[in-house]
């Protein structure tokens, strides 16, 4: 749907680290790195999609952005890992039937207030 997503955090390494860790049981991992003004870059190995984080003193408004998960196991790791890296709890992980029958989804806020999600559309394996 994207090529990339950038936004503006106010404490890039909390940002950094936090990213990090709860996108890990995503399969997301750092694929370029340049000054903190330039900020990381983030995505799945062989992905094609990333999302960048960057230095900044600007107050941007809260994003709302949902990562893909193939299994509901991924998103109870994320919502676990996002948790422990200092997210705030947004939505434990869960079916959604508002949205689908298959919508399972956890969410976190994380460090500058963005809601964070993780959401499976597969059925239960």
């Amino acid at each position: 749907m994207f090529d990339h997503v950038k936004f503006g955090a106010s404490d890039f390494a909390a940002s950094k680290a936090f990213f990090l860790q709860a996108l890990e049981p995503l399969g997301v991992v750092l694929i370029g790195e340049g000054e903190p003004t330039y900020g990381i870059e983030l995505c799945h190995p062989k992905g094609t999609v990333s999302l960048c984080i960057f230095q900044t003193d600007e107050k941007p408004a809260h994003l709302h952005i949902a990562f893909v998960a193939t299994t509901r196991a991924q998103v109870d790791a994320f919502y676990r890992a996002a948790l422990d890296a200092g997210g705030k709890d947004n939505g434990p992980p869960g079916l959604r039937p508002k949205y689908h029958a298959n919508y399972y989804a956890a969410f976190v806020i994380g460090p500058d207030g963005h809601n964070l999600e993780a959401v499976c559309h597969a059925p239960q394996a």
